[in-house]
């Protein structure tokens, strides 16, 4: 429920009222004349008005019953004037009854709690709802708002401080909540409550403004205020009222210190602008330095990979370079290799052609020496065929020196015959020696050996290269 809440300057004041059952809601919820009222007392019209009908319903029974009595003795006039009146009695007993029942119902507001008394002394409570109040004596005394956390402000004037400087107000704000309806009525009351919840109140600001200094009371301002609520609590925790929550809203300091104040928040203010301005500065700086360390990291970046690909770059080559060295170089190997290879091969099979050779010289030394003794005859021959040969001519005078020049003329005629069977042989011994390789025997004596010695190298060769031929096909 919404309370209004006076002025700082006069504060809040607490009041029960006296209304009627159709008023209390109105005044549990805006108050009276701008004070608050959380207790009600409802007039009670009920009476016992609804007796007069049940005493008339009793005399015209009675009227009745005389009549009826009196009209058996003789009267029937009499008699006859008793059935309107029984009829009469029972209708005002009826309406007396209803009118008992309607007077006896009570509705109790939501948020609400009412106290029942019977004889002025208080027997219970009643919650929200209607309630019927059969005995003529109960009555509710009390309408008490027990649900609504009612605001309070109390302004405390001249509070003085640590050094006994007296403030010109402190407003302290709190709301409060009754817990138990009847002993609030039954202790205090809420016109009392006021006054003892003023003075607790003033009590507990002044011992906390007596703790601060006059140049530091502003921070009194939304200050922690949970010990005062504790205080105002144990206080008032008697009377069946509980404190939910409370703080200083303001604080007023005499005029000097208002001024003084003036200049320090203004001087802070200033502070702050000029903090917040440099603080904008040096974010800019800050913006401008991170913006150029970017710029020069995505610079180095840049550059780094520049100098990444001419690593790699250079790296790729040096490892071409490499691999076409080692190629070279396993080629040249293979080469130098293949030719030790072959050198080796070589004179392997040169000194196996040795070996064959050596060993046919040792074999064939009888074909040789047969070889140089037909050289020989040969050469004999040859030498018998071109040794000059002796012409005898013989004449009739037996050495006279006198010759007739007949005979002169036959031998000149003779002489070149002879010479040239000599030629002719000669020429048939050469063509011979031909078809056997060899030269003239006159001039090369050692051609045996020679042939000999060409025809093993022949065949070393040809060995030779039947085994390079193999290596290759392998």
């Amino acid at each position: 429920m919404n309370q209004p809440t006076p002025s700082a300057t006069s504060g809040s004041s607490i009041k029960e009222s006296l209304a009627s059952w159709s008023d209390i809601a109105r005044l549990l919820r805006g108050g009276d004349s701008g004070a608050l009222v959380p207790v009600v007392i409802p007039r009670d019209n009920r009476g016992l008005k609804w007796t007069i009908l049940v005493w008339f319903a009793a005399y015209l029974l009675c009227t009745a019953l005389i009549a009826a009595t009196v009209g058996e003795a003789g009267s029937l006039l009499l008699a006859a004037f008793a059935i309107p009146l029984l009829v009469l009695a029972i209708l005002s007993l009826a309406v007396a009854l209803l009118w008992w029942w309607r007077s006896s119902i009570v509705e109790i507001e939501q948020g609400t709690t009412g106290v029942l008394t019977r004889y002025g002394q208080v027997v219970g409570t009643l919650e929200p709802g209607r309630h019927y109040l059969w005995h003529p004596w109960s009555r509710v005394d009390f309408v008490v708002d027990t649900s609504t956390e009612i605001p309070y402000t109390a302004p405390v004037l001249a509070c003085p401080t640590q050094e006994n400087v007296p403030l010109k107000s402190i407003e302290f704000f709190l709301k409060f909540k009754i817990e138990d309806a009847v002993l609030f009525v039954r202790t205090i009351g809420a016109s009392n409550f006021d006054l003892v919840l003023s003075n607790a109140v003033q009590d507990a600001i002044r011992q906390r403004s007596r703790k601060v200094r006059t140049e530091s009371a502003y921070d009194l301002r939304g200050s922690d205020v949970a010990d005062m609520q504790q205080l105002l609590n144990r206080q008032l925790r008697r009377y069946g009222v509980t404190i939910m929550g409370c703080n200083i809203p303001d604080v007023q300091l005499p005029s000097q210190y208002q001024q003084h104040l003036a200049t320090r928040e203004r001087v802070a203010k200033e502070l702050v602008a000029y903090e917040q301005e440099w603080e904008l500065t040096r974010k800019r700086r800050i913006d401008t330095l991170l913006m150029d360390i970017e710029r020069s990291k995505k610079t180095r970046d840049a550059k780094i990979v520049e100098v990444n690909a001419a690593l790699n770059k250079a790296r790729k080559d040096v490892a071409q370079m490499l691999e076409e060295q080692e190629t070279e170089a396993q080629r040249v190997r293979f080469e130098i290799e293949t030719r030790g290879r072959t050198d080796l091969v070589a004179a392997q099979n040169e000194a196996k052609a040795q070996r064959h050779l050596a060993t046919s010289y040792r074999d064939n030394r009888a074909v040789l020496r047969y070889e140089l003794a037909r050289r020989r005859l040969d050469v004999g021959a040859t030498l018998a065929d071109r040794a000059p040969q002796p012409v005898v001519v013989h004449t009739e005078d037996g050495g006279s020196g006198d010759s007739s020049a007949l005979s002169t003329l036959l031998l000149a005629q003779l002489l070149p015959n002879l010479g040239g069977r000599r030629d002719a042989r000669s020429s048939s011994s050469v063509a011979s020696g031909g078809d056997k390789d060899s030269a003239d025997p006159l001039e090369n004596p050692q051609g045996t050996i020679a042939a000999a010695a060409e025809r093993q190298q022949r065949v070393a060769k040809q060995q030779q290269q039947q085994q390079q031929q193999q290596q290759g096909d392998h």
